[in-house]
């Protein structure tokens, strides 16, 4: 699979230009493994030829852990001399930073390799392409959404351990566990709704915010879109955007599975349908466990989830958010509206 540079990818990037004469700096973005957003910042002069010749980035990349540490292991550091490759824009995911001072603009990228130009096997975005393809072959389309927990948290720690920050109307720091609270929404309600106003100005497709079960952490939701590829962009970008305007607002986020040992964790909801050719979800049906395509995938999670495991709990973290009775994923049993 090439990259296309046609006439379409630069006519991007000029219009662009032109709707934002204000545009200072443009940062290119590519997730990592862990998730975590890394790239170059270029000034705007320099953004026609990064959609004409790409940019640089070490392959090397992909094998850096939590801590931005590379993994040997993974092959794709110094055993391969740490060498670069090509990464290209995503079409349709130039925008602005609503949160910065200077303006400046944002481009998902993908990695590619340098001779033949073809996508590099370890960029998670191309892993899910190919698993999306397969799907598109027998004429299946991924339907998903994601709902993001997290928990805003001051911006000085306690003896090295986060704290909930003060909040702006009160001054006090919560301690509300009270789940879908609206009380706790109106004591930051300034940050979120900055929070939904710079999702929707990037385009994405956060539709609710909701107030979880522990001290000012709240959950936004995603709106579904038949495109895997583009709610997963979208769930990076929401995560990047959230970050930032909590530090707007002199606050610090964090999305991990479990900051504080005695209250609930973070998780990360995966909505996930499937449309046939003529658009029907082959899921739905008025008896659920006599639907037979949703009872192989379900029996197909059962079975691959244990070994598939590390993707979804990449961290010691991860595994103090697995307790009973906590709402967490501690088996692999299912049911019909039951979330235990």
């Amino acid at each position: 699979m090439s990259v296309p540079q046609s006439a379409v990818s630069l006519e991007e990037a000029s219009e662009f230009l032109k709707e934002h004469p204000e545009v200072q700096f443009v940062d290119l973005l590519i997730a990592d493994m862990n998730g975590v957003v890394r790239g170059k910042r270029i000034e705007r002069t320099s953004l026609p030829k990064v959609y004409e010749k790409g940019i640089n980035l070490p392959a090397s990349l992909f094998a850096l852990d939590i801590t931005g540490s590379t993994v040997e292991s993974t092959g794709l550091g110094l055993d391969i001399g740490d060498a670069d490759r090509v990464c290209f824009p995503i079409p349709n995911t130039l925008s602005m930073e609503p949160w910065q001072k200077r303006p400046t603009a944002q481009l998902l990228m993908t990695m590619h390799e340098m001779e033949e130009r073809q996508p590099f096997f370890a960029d998670p975005r191309e892993v899910l392409r190919q698993v999306v393809q397969r799907f598109t072959d027998i004429g299946l389309t991924i339907v998903a959404a994601f709902e993001l927990e997290f928990y805003l948290i001051d911006q000085e720690n306690v003896n090295g351990r986060p704290q909930p920050p003060r909040s702006p109307i009160s001054g006090k720091r919560p301690q509300s566990v009270q789940v879908y609270s609206i009380d706790d929404l109106d004591e930051y309600a300034d940050c979120l709704q900055d929070i939904i106003d710079g999702a929707r100005a990037q385009g994405i497709p956060a539709d609710a915010i909701v107030k979880e079960s522990a001290p000012a952490q709240f959950e936004v939701n995603l709106h579904h879109v038949d495109d895997a590829l583009k709610a997963c962009d979208y769930a990076v970008l929401l995560k990047r955007l959230i970050k930032n305007v909590a530090y707007d607002h002199e606050m610090d986020s964090t999305f991990m599975a479990k900051p504080y040992p005695g209250q609930a964790g973070n998780g990360l909801h995966v909505h996930v349908s499937l449309l046939d050719k003529d658009g029907k979800n082959i899921f739905t049906s008025e008896d659920p466990e006599q639907n037979a395509a949703l009872r192989h995938a379900i029996g197909g999670l059962q079975k691959f989830i244990p070994e598939a495991l590390p993707l979804f709990a990449p961290n010691v973290n991860s595994f103090r958010r697995f307790l009973p009775d906590t709402s967490a994923p501690v088996n692999v049993e299912w049911g019909e509206e039951n979330r235990t």
